[in-house]
């Protein structure tokens, strides 16, 4: 008879681990709803870029002059045309933002507005120490390009001042995968050890700017009213300051940190070492919605099977039984909670829906379990418990250095907790006890 009991009493253990596995269904539901909201918000991040301007990534004027150059074959010698890119010596931007936050239905990103001012020069050596008798220059077929990544962004455009002339600005071909606007330009006319170049742009866009270090010394700096600047890209500030109102940074990139060389080909592979060298920054918004959304969903199993083992102990202690029903429908309120946050977070922002979200639930698994274990101390008891629980998922969720470390942790402090409250629990004992209560509690 006592061993049938201390069968039955394992078997009861072996069902609460199968319900709290079994939940996983739901959770992973959860999960699945969470990515398909967060696609339909990079979806609407899409429709704002399209109409306004995506990520924009900007560059400093390069030459692009078209070259032909004789080569000998197994027929004979012939002649191949190119177009050469050379960048120049030094490369100054200066941005400015001007950013806010753009609606989409219930979605919102930020977008800029940037006011830059771009400034430079070519070494005429660079340029008169090419060609040979082999290879001839067309400089009179020259072409000055401002590579952009999206020029639907580009709001006004002014001449670009080369020496001393101006060059209107009109669309050209593009640099490295990047798009350009383009000016002809005869490099004949060049006369000087340096050939002076400026120009103004203003440019929107969404989420990030970047710069190319196109030149041969490249310094670029970048205020914004944004108090949670991302600094991306294959360089950091080599100063910066960010406090409430904003930030400002100051890059300074040579030609020997990048990992492309001062002129190359137009048909050479180079897209991805020059794309790869761009720096910038991206407009963050600190954890955003459904990363706080999908961090919370990584723990659910885990509250779950811990409310079913706290159930198990009332029901072991106070010599009660609770149908796996009602440990199912425990389950699937404290699964609620989570379709529940991520609808409210949507609206009302992660905080106010994290503590709405947590009260209704902990409320009422509280009421149930008040009713089910026929104790209002009990229930309060773990309503309270919940709620702790709660509380250390948000601290969780929203610490994003210390989140794994705050984690272990907890998960070390629960499992000491359960050791000491059952340490004096003779299982055989509890096992072989008759029931109070032979049906289940309704």
């Amino acid at each position: 008879m006592a061993t049938g009991l201390t069968h039955s009493i394992t078997f009861k253990v072996l069902g609460i681990g199968l319900l709290a596995l079994l939940m996983l269904i739901p959770l992973a539901q959860v999960q699945g709803l969470i990515r398909e909201r967060s696609a339909l918000r990079d979806g609407a991040v899409a429709n704002i870029a399209r109409s306004f301007g995506g990520a924009q990534v900007v560059g400093g004027p390069v030459l692009a002059v078209p070259k032909r150059t004789r080569v000998q074959t197994s027929t004979g010698w012939t002649t191949q045309e190119c177009t050469e890119i050379l960048l120049p010596d030094r490369l100054n931007m200066h941005a400015t933002l001007a950013t806010e936050v753009r609606q989409y239905g219930i979605y919102a990103t930020p977008v800029y507005v940037a006011t830059l001012a771009l400034d430079g020069s070519f070494l005429a050596a660079d340029l008169r120490n090419r060609g040979g008798a082999d290879t001839i220059y067309d400089w009179d077929r020259a072409e000055l390009r401002l590579p952009i990544a999206d020029g639907r962004g580009i709001r006004r455009v002014s001449a670009l001042r080369v020496a001393d002339a101006e060059l209107p600005l009109g669309p050209g071909h593009g640099v490295a995968g990047f798009g350009a606007i383009a000016a002809a330009v005869d490099a004949t006319r060049f006369d000087g050890e340096r050939i002076p170049f400026a120009l103004e742009l203003t440019l929107a866009g969404t989420e990030s700017l970047r710069f190319l270090p196109l030149a041969r010394r490249t310094e670029a700096s970048l205020t914004a009213p944004w108090p949670d600047p991302s600094f991306i890209g294959a360089f950091l500030p080599a100063e910066r300051r960010i406090d409430a109102h904003g930030f400002t940074a100051q890059w300074q990139v040579l030609d020997l940190n990048r990992g492309f060389g001062q002129s190359w080909r137009q048909d050479a592979e180079h897209a991805s070492e020059v794309g790869a060298a761009a720096f910038g920054v991206a407009l963050y918004q600190p954890v955003g919605v459904y990363q706080q959304n999908e961090r919370a969903g990584k723990y659910g199993v885990l509250f779950i099977a811990l409310s079913f083992v706290a159930f198990f102990l009332f029901e072991v202690r106070r010599n009660l039984r609770v149908h796996p029903v009602q440990y199912l429908l425990v389950g699937l309120a404290l699964a609620t909670f989570y379709v529940v946050l991520l609808a409210l977070s949507e609206h009302v922002g992660f905080t106010l829906a994290y503590l709405a979200a947590a009260a209704a639930v902990a409320l009422l698994v509280g009421g149930y379990a008040a009713a089910v274990l026929r104790t209002r101390r009990g229930g309060a008891l773990l309503g309270a418990l919940l709620a702790f629980v709660y509380a250390l998922l948000y601290g969780l969720v929203i610490s994003e250095q210390y989140a794994l470390l705050m984690g272990a942790l907890a998960l070390l402090a629960t499992v000491a907790a359960l050791m000491y409250l059952t340490r004096q629990v003779d299982w055989y004992r509890a096992a072989s006890a008759t029931p109070a209560t032979t049906q289940p509690v309704a």
